[in-house]
């Protein structure tokens, strides 16, 4: 369960979120679509630890968070606009990393990493340096990355942006299985496809959240 309440977030006099609050349960995915600067992204951001909350609070299966690292380790997986990936390395690489520092058997990382692979459609790829990869197959080495870690909380920038639209449906099909196995899935986008295919609806603007479809 994600529970946002009363957060503002603010990069010295400029406010991007202002006074949020809402819950996701598990298994539920929810939408967020707005103008590029509505907010978004900080808001994904703050439920990811990434950001300092001005006031308010952030919870995740009632544990507060307050940093990255703690957000981490309580399950909140983050999947950032622009991919985050290191560029120097494999797309394998770059899925090993998070589930290595979990001290996960190798085994087990090797099976993780190959089926997330060939769950976006990359298991061919997966020893390609990130560089060498079009922004389309960034992108979806990104998603494959968040959904290896198996959390509890997922978070998804812009996730689908530079996908085409059998790619697209691929990665909402992904995410809608991580909310079946119980994940609370939040979507940052512009795409009002990617919005209705969701359970619920909200619509930012200005750092404020209104709500056009609800649970």
């Amino acid at each position: 369960m994600i529970s946002v309440s009363e957060v503002t977030v603010a990069y010295g006099d400029l406010v991007a979120v202002a006074d949020v609050s809402f819950e996701v349960p598990p298994g539920f995915v929810l939408a967020v679509s707005g103008p590029s600067g509505a907010g978004k992204s900080s808001l994904l951001w703050a439920i990811a630890g990434a950001v300092p909350v001005k006031s308010g609070q952030v919870e995740v299966d009632g544990r507060v968070i307050t940093d990255r690292p703690r957000a981490a380790a309580h399950g909140v997986v983050l999947i950032p606009q622009g991919n985050g990936l290191a560029r120097v390395l494999t797309a394998r690489e770059n899925l090993s990393m998070p589930l290595l520092a979990d001290r996960k058997p190798t085994e087990e990382v090797d099976r993780v990493i190959e089926e997330a692979l060939t769950s976006v459609g990359l298991l061919d790829s997966g020893d390609h340096l990130v560089e060498e990869l079009s922004g389309g197959e960034q992108q979806r080495v990104a998603v494959a990355r968040g959904i290896a870690q198996q959390g509890r909380v997922i978070l998804a920038d812009e996730s689908t942006s530079e996908l085409d639209s059998s790619n697209r449906e691929r990665v909402l099909d992904l995410l809608r299985t991580q909310a079946d196995r119980g994940a609370a899935v939040v979507i940052a986008t512009h795409d009002p496809t990617v919005a209705e295919a969701a359970d619920g609806h909200a619509l930012m603007d200005e750092g404020r959240l209104t709500w056009v479809r609800r649970l």
